[in-house]
């Protein structure tokens, strides 16, 4: 989260979002700056327009309602889950019935 901080730091300021501003930031704020993240977040960041996302963002306070892609993973592996435990019972209830044919 303080990557991204830094980064919108720099765009208030009216500075370039680039490697070193967000290094100097986070240096600042006693933060050990791993430069894989850097470079990852500056990368993605090329093509967006912050002030757009920003507006955007405000525009529509109850987006926060939709699923975020962590909700999403979250609630799928939930229902494999579930699926795999229908299937268990399911085996077992194949197997009981397979023994009472026996009888």
């Amino acid at each position: 989260m303080e990557y991204i901080y830094s980064a919108l730091v720099l765009h208030s300021a009216g500075k370039e979002i680039n490697e070193e501003g967000i290094a100097g930031i986070l240096d600042a704020a006693g933060i050990e700056p791993d430069e894989s993240r850097i470079k990852a977040l500056t990368a993605c960041l090329e093509d967006v327009d912050i002030e757009a996302a920003i507006e955007e963002g405000i525009a529509m306070p109850s987006a926060g309602v939709a699923a975020t892609p962590a909700a999403e993973a979250a609630e799928e592996e939930e229902e494999e889950e579930e699926e795999e435990e229908r299937d268990e019972e399911q085996e077992k209830e194949e197997a009981a019935a397979g023994l009472g044919s026996l009888f």
